[in-house]
């Protein structure tokens, strides 16, 4: 790894190590580990913990009326996997990496690398310079995203809205079938089907089979609510012919 890259990535991550060791190791994927080189697995694992201590802080002070489970579900949500490698993606953090060669290019890079360097480059920055800029850099790229999802302006969780539904309404419990996939195995997309008493509803494509199943349970509560819209015109029709 040379040092323009090094120099660049402090540059992204605003901050300037004093040990380039640490950064060039968080910087390290695990397809490069040799007997002579670490790999970021270890920072990985100390920046993860740093990162969730420092967003249950931040949200115990912005909420201070929020029980333990609202602030576990914002939690959660805000340090996901998801998350994380669309932070780490924006701020392009792969190319300042150095990573076998079966997944040098953009496109072969999983979605999990993205968001475990960013937790290696969290943990090096506490063993570099202590909690304060390991803070810093978490509340600055996450700390809206705190609000975000306090606001559920992420979207309603469907999988659950649509389970509520099918067992007041319908007396059952939906499942979920995937019906078809794209893409290699690393960058697989999934459709995945709602199902609810044996019958097939809404369908839904994403890049995991979670979301894609939310996506599912979206079309399918449309379809649900649409079907109930009608039944609902059609008796008030009958009801004024009758009279």
């Amino acid at each position: 790894m040379n040092n323009d890259s090094l120099a660049a990535c402090q540059r992204v991550i605003e901050y300037h190590f004093h040990d380039l060791t640490l950064l060039e190791r968080a910087l390290t994927h695990s397809s490069m580990k040799t007997s002579d080189m670490e790999s970021n697995e270890r920072l990985e694992f100390l920046g993860d913990s740093v990162l969730a201590m420092v967003i249950a802080q931040r949200i115990f002070e912005k909420y201070p009326h929020h029980a333990e489970g609202e602030m576990t579900k914002i939690k959660s949500v805000v340090v996901s996997r998801r998350m994380l490698a669309k932070v780490g993606k924006e701020l392009s953090l792969y190319c300042y990496m150095t990573i076998g060669k079966g997944i040098t290019t953009c496109r072969k890079i999983p979605q999990s690398v993205h968001g475990n360097v960013l937790e290696a480059l969290i943990g090096a920055m506490y063993l570099d310079g202590g909690l304060a800029p390991a803070r810093e850099f978490i509340l600055r790229h996450l700390d809206d995203l705190i609000d975000l999802v306090e606001k559920d302006r992420h979207g309603a969780n469907f999988k659950s809205l649509l389970q509520q539904h099918s067992q007041r309404h319908m007396n059952t419990t939906p499942s979920y079938r995937v019906i078809n996939e794209h893409g290699p195995d690393h960058g697989k997309s999934f459709e995945v089907m709602a199902i609810i008493g044996g019958k097939e509803y809404g369908s839904g494509w994403g890049n995991n089979k979670k979301d894609a199943e939310q996506r599912a349970a979206q079309k399918t509560l449309e379809m649900l609510r649409h079907k109930s819209v009608i039944a609902e015109a059609e008796k008030a029709r009958g009801s004024v012919e009758e009279a």
